[in-house]
């Protein structure tokens, strides 16, 4: 059938039949295009969370630094001891 859209193939490969048989079995009619549908929203929401952690890291290390510069906020007295003794739990 003519189409203006772009075509794809998928060949079943061990791990594409096994979660597709997984479905299958189930009873589920296999939509190919909902499951890239899902798949790409899903990738989407995971890529967006790591770049949500990777800018609150960028936060965190930016307040360190900030607090490094200043000393406000650190025991300088408790870093000097841990330099010098080294880090202990008691």
């Amino acid at each position: 059938m003519p189409t203006r859209h772009p075509r794809h193939s998928i060949t079943e490969t061990p791990p594409v039949r096994e979660a597709l048989d997984a479905l299958r079995c189930r009873g589920e009619r296999v939509r190919l295009d909902e499951l890239v549908i899902r798949g790409a929203r899903e990738r989407l929401r995971e890529m967006n969370a790591a770049n949500d952690q990777d800018a609150r890291n960028a936060e965190l290390r930016r307040q360190l630094v900030q607090r490094l510069r200043t000393g406000e906020g650190l025991d300088v007295d408790a870093a000097y001891e841990v330099r010098e003794r080294g880090w202990t739990h008691e």
